[in-house]
């Protein structure tokens, strides 16, 4: 088993179907990294902690009557490929939607729903071309500041909806220089994973 992926397993407590798709996912991933850059190629042999279990604990966060979570700049599929498939495991009626406008990303995206039979749509096409989604979750990792997330945010966040963006030690600067521009209330939820990082879960989103 991979290095890290029994540990991060037993910490998940997930199903075995549902370990079993994550091993497919890392699998896959490795396979395709060398030829696309899905991941930096330093952070592929920590990818059980760095991107699958960072991954992870954004899915815990939202309300459970969340039903349509929207992921943008999917890039190798983190969050929005353990999203998905967490949130098979649990079989709710959950929408994925993943906006991807790399087509070789967006072909890894697919090939991974695929092979693991994980329901999610895959969206070809810019962040701030794509049709509003209405989402009730808005996720984006290691995609843009703040203030450009908030605008794509205005674009894809339903008027009840809830942002989670992951970001790293300098998060406070992010927050201080986007309230310039926006009013919006924010928890920081301290990473699992890293410890200066935090997860953003915003909402309020408005321009000022």
């Amino acid at each position: 088993m991979m290095n890290g992926a029994k540990e991060v397993l037993a910490q998940l407590n997930v199903s075995r179907e549902t370990s079993e798709k994550l091993l497919l996912l890392s699998s896959l991933l490795e396979k395709w990294n060398p030829k696309i850059n899905l991941v930096s190629k330093s952070s592929l042999k920590d990818l059980w902690m760095r991107h699958i279990l960072d991954s992870a604990q954004i899915y815990e966060l939202p309300p459970e009557n969340a039903q349509n979570w929207v992921d943008i700049g999917s890039g190798g599929g983190f969050p929005g490929l353990v999203i998905a498939i967490l949130s098979a495991e649990n079989a709710n009626s959950r929408k994925i939607t993943l906006i991807e406008s790399d087509q070789r990303k967006c072909a890894f995206l697919r090939t991974v729903l695929r092979e693991t039979e994980v329901p999610a749509t895959v969206l070809s096409e810019r962040i701030e071309k794509a049709d509003p989604q209405r989402a009730d979750v808005l996720s984006a990792r290691a995609l843009a500041d703040l203030s450009l997330l908030f605008e794509f945010s205005e674009r894809h966040l339903g008027e009840r909806g809830i942002a989670l963006f992951p970001k790293g030690a300098t998060w406070q600067k992010e927050v201080k220089l986007a309230q310039e521009s926006w009013s919006f209330k924010y928890d920081a939820i301290k990473s699992k994973t890293e410890p200066e990082a935090v997860i953003l879960k915003v909402g309020e989103i408005r321009r000022v």
